[in-house]
């Protein structure tokens, strides 16, 4: 008996619709990685992309618990000497809230190619407004 492998073209990816108002920045992540890499599915593969698309609205609404609003530090390096930059969850979120969102959804999905091509299926907007009304995608309950 052998193992059944989805094929390229029989994977059906839906689009899926996550309102981060009021809700826990790690548990929107979660809940967006999860949808990405598939794993809702019966189908799905640990080396294969199964997963669906995912929007998110209102990320400049999430929530941080604790003291992570003050105490949280987001960093990269321009990659010149002495370039290390360093951001706080508060400036982020006032300069960039679709980046915070991205970055903590970024961190949970597999550090490979394969993890890249999923994180293309995400879409993250500050505002409650985003263009893909077209693909008619299913409100995510929290």
């Amino acid at each position: 008996m052998s193992t059944h492998f989805p094929s390229a073209k029989s994977i059906e990816r839906t689009w899926y619709l996550i309102d981060a108002k009021d809700a826990v920045l790690g548990r929107v992540a979660t809940q967006a990685a999860t949808l990405l890499m598939g794993k809702h599915k019966p189908i799905y593969t640990p080396f294969l992309d199964t997963g669906d698309h995912v929007v998110i609205i209102n990320a400049d609404k999430v929530r941080l618990t604790g003291n992570k609003e003050e105490q949280k530090i987001y960093r990269h390096h321009t990659g010149y000497p002495g370039g290390l930059v360093e951001t706080s969850a508060r400036k982020m979120r006032a300069t960039r809230p679709a980046r915070m969102v991205e970055l903590a959804v970024a961190g949970m999905l597999p550090k490979t190619k394969l993890g890249k091509r999923m994180f293309r299926k995400l879409r993250v907007y500050a505002g409650d407004k985003h263009p893909h009304q077209a693909q008619q995608p299913v409100p995510v309950s929290q």
